[in-house]
C-alpha cells in the first residue's frame, strides 16, 4: 500500500505538468470514445439497412412492364415455389388491371389531358377526337399484404376513414384513393361496380401523391377471382433475409422460373447507399486506434522521462530495501492515476462532442453514392425498384451516437490499457537499475 500511496502522491508533485499530461491525454481517450461511439452506431445502421432495404428483389413475367408489353402472367405456384427457398424472407405477390367505363361504375380523378389522351389513342397521327364522355381507366391492385407499399405505387398508405382489409380474405371489398373517392361520392360502407359485381368501400386512404390517389386496392384473391384472373399474379416482391443473400435468391428464381421471368434487385443500388456508411465506420476504428496509440504513447514518453528524472532517488530507494517489485508499483501507480483523470475527462469530452464529431463524419460523407444510383428509365423495372431505394442521403439521415453506460466502462478499460502499455517499458527500465552505478554517476 505504501508503494501505491508514493505513486499516487507523486501523480500530483509537479502540478503544470500534471494538468498537461491529463489534458492530452483526456483528449485522446476521448476521441477514441467518440470513435467507438460512432463505429458502434454506424454498424448498427448498416445492419439494419442491409435487413430490410436492399434485399428486394421484384419478379415480372417476361415482356410485361406494368399494362404494356406482352407474354404470360405468374401462377401462385410460382409464388409458392419463392416461398420455399432458402434465405427467402417474405413474398408479396400483386395482381394489376385496369376499369374503364364498360366494367366499373368509377370515374377516374385523374384527367386525360395530352398524355393520357395520346396513350388512350385519340389523339397522335390518326387525329382522333376524344370522346364527351371518355375518362381515364381507374387503376385496381389486388395484393396479399398491404405492407408492401413499393408494390402499390404508393409512398405512404394512411387510412383516413375506415379500415384496412384483411390481404388474406376474398369478400367484396376494397380501399379506395382519397381522390377516386371525392369524384365518385364514395364513403365507407358505400358501394361500387367492378366486374359486374357490387363492391363495398372499407376505407379511404391517402396514398401520398395524385396517381394513388386515384387507384383501388382490393384482396388479392378477390381481384383474382371477379376479374377471371384465378392463381395469377403481374409482380412479386421478394424480401431476401439480408443483402449478402440475395445472389443466392435471385440466382435460384431464375433455376425455377427459367425464362419466363425477368428479376431485378436493389443489391448494387443499395452497396451505393451503405457506401458512405462504410466509409464513416472505416474513419472511426483507424481514428479509435490511433488514439490508443497516441494515448499510449503519451504516457509512455510521460513515465520514461519521470523515470530518468528520478533515477537517483529511484536509486536510494533500492539502496534502503525497496524491491524492483514495490518501485514498479509506484510508478505503475502513477501512471494510473493520471490516466484515470486523463479518462475521466475523455469521458465527459466523449459524452459531450459525440454527436457533432459524428454529424461531421456524416456531412463530409454524404455526397458518396448519391451519384451512382441507378433509377433507369421511367416505367422500367430497374427504375420502379430503385425508386424505392433509400439513397445515401436518406441512409445518413436522423443517425445520432449511441450513448449508453457502458461507454464509461469502456472509458476505464482504455484508460487500464493506456496505462500498462505506456508504463511497461519505463518499469523495466526502472526495474534494472542499479544504485551502486546511480550513486558513482552523482
Amino acid at each position: 500500500m505504501g508503494a501505491i500511496n508514493r505513486g499516487v502522491k507523486n501523480a500530483f508533485r509537479n502540478s503544470v505538468r500534471t494538468f498537461s499530461i491529463v489534458f492530452i491525454l483526456g483528449l485522446s481517450i476521448a476521441m477514441s470514445l467518440i470513435m467507438f461511439m460512432s463505429y458502434r452506431t454506424v454498424e448498427k445502421k448498416i445492419i439494419g439497412v442491409k435487413s430490410s432495404i436492399g434485399n428486394t428483389i421484384t419478379i415480372s413475367p417476361a415482356g410485361v412492364r406494368g399494362f404494356e408489353g406482352g407474354g404470360e402472367l405468374l401462377t401462385q405456384e410460382n409464388v409458392e415455389a419463392i416461398k420455399t427457398m432458402s434465405g427467402v424472407k417474405s413474398v408479396n405477390a400483386v395482381l394489376s388491371d385496369r376499369l374503364d367505363s364498360d366494367s366499373s361504375s368509377l370515374i377516374s380523378a385523374i384527367e386525360p389531358g395530352s398524355f393520357g389522351r395520346r396513350q388512350q389513342g385519340f389523339e397522335g397521327g390518326d387525329n382522333r377526337q376524344i370522346p364527351e364522355n371518355f375518362s381515364m381507366p381507374v387503376s385496381v391492385t389486388g395484393t396479399d399484404d398491404l405492407s408492401v407499399v413499393s408494390n402499390l405505387n404508393v409512398s405512404t398508405l394512411n387510412i383516413v376513414s375506415g379500415k384496412k382489409f384483411d390481404e388474406k380474405s376474398e369478400e367484396l371489398v376494397a380501399l379506395v384513393g382519397s381522390d377516386l373517392a371525392t369524384k365518385n361520392n364514395l364513403v365507407v360502407d358505400s358501394t361500387f361496380s367492378a366486374y359486374d359485381r357490387s363492391i363495398k368501400v372499407i376505407g379511404v386512404f391517402d396514398g401520398g401523391n395524385t396517381f394513388a390517389n386515384s387507384t383501388v386496392f382490393m384482396p388479392l384473391k378477390t381481384l383474382q377471382g371477379i376479374s377471371n384472373q384465378e392463381n395469377q399474379v403481374n409482380s412479386i416482391t421478394v424480401q431476401a433475409d439480408s443483402i449478402d443473400s440475395v445472389s443466392s435468391v435471385e440466382n435460384a428464381i431464375k433455376t425455377t422460373l427459367g425464362d419466363k421471368v425477368d428479376v431485378v434487385n436493389q443489391q448494387d443500388s443499395s452497396s451505393e447507399a451503405i457506401k458512405p456508411l462504410e466509409n464513416i465506420r472505416n474513419i472511426s476504428v483507424y481514428s479509435m486506434i490511433g488514439s490508443l496509440i497516441a494515448g499510449a504513447i503519451i504516457i509512455f514518453l510521460t513515465m520514461l522521462m519521470i523515470a530518468r528524472e528520478r533515477k537517483k532517488e529511484i536509486g536510494v530507494l533500492k539502496a534502503i530495501g525497496s524491491t524492483n517489485a514495490n518501485i514498479v508499483v509506484q510508478f505503475v501507480s502513477e501512471s494510473m492515476a493520471l490516466t484515470f483523470l486523463g479518462s475521466i475527462m475523455g469521458i465527459i469530452l466523449g459524452f459531450a462532442f459525440s454527436n457533432p464529431v459524428l454529424q461531421l463524419l456524416i456531412s463530409s460523407n454524404q455526397s458518396i453514392g448519391t451519384n451512382n444510383i441507378e433509377h433507369g428509365p421511367g416505367g422500367g423495372m430497374r427504375g420502379m425498384a430503385a425508386r424505392f431505394v433509400p439513397s445515401a442521403q436518406n441512409t445518413l439521415d436522423n443517425i445520432s451516437a449511441v450513448i449508453s453506460w457502458d461507454i464509461i466502462l469502456y472509458g476505464l478499460v482504455i484508460a487500464l490499457i493506456v496505462a500498462i502499455i505506456g508504463s511497461s517499458i519505463p518499469a523495466y527500465i526502472i526495474a534494472n537499475i542499479r544504485p551502486a552505478e546511480v550513486m558513482r554517476n552523482d
